[in-house]
């Protein structure tokens, strides 16, 4: 379990764990708001037959008060830099700060790994709740594009503040 004390708007903490026989299938079914459905997939499912087939990514349970709300996976690029990808937050929970806390819990644990240097995620250019979100967090674009999508980074910090 992967926890740094972010919580949701209603004080649940929101923590990361592995995907495994217990969550695997609440996770897979975890589907986004339609409008949605230009950035992410129509059900969490398809970033776990990603994370699975490939070594490039690993998967994350969110869990919020015990309760799973969503997905997100890491990855680390040949650089040595940690990566952010496929959070889906199921339609039922958002608008909620469970995003905003997993990303946060996320990006602090990576950071703090030995093996960290930046953190960086991608997002729609168009996206822009993504955008507004990541920068509260304090990813910054830095000129690169990936897929067509803005590159941010988070430089490696102190996971001290909150």
């Amino acid at each position: 379990m992967i926890n740094h004390g972010h919580t949701d708007r209603s004080g649940r903490p929101v923590t990361l764990h592995a995907v495994d026989a217990d969550n695997w299938r609440a996770v897979a079914d975890c589907a986004p708001r339609d409008d949605q459905r230009d950035w992410v997939p129509a059900l969490a499912a398809r970033y776990l037959v990603l994370s699975s087939r490939e070594d490039t990514w690993n998967s994350l349970a969110v869990l919020a008060g015990g309760e799973v709300a969503g997905h997100i996976m890491w990855g680390r690029d040949e650089d040595g830099s940690h990566w952010i990808g496929g959070m889906l937050i199921d339609a039922a929970h958002q608008g909620t700060g469970i995003g905003r806390a997993a990303v946060h819990t996320l990006a602090d644990w990576l950071a703090a790994r030995e093996d960290g240097t930046a953190v960086r995620l991608s997002y729609a250019p168009e996206n822009e709740v993504a955008a507004h979100l990541y920068t509260a967090l304090g990813f910054r674009p830095t000129g690169a594009e990936e897929d067509g999508e803005v590159v941010a980074e988070r430089e490696r910090r102190s996971t001290s503040s909150g």
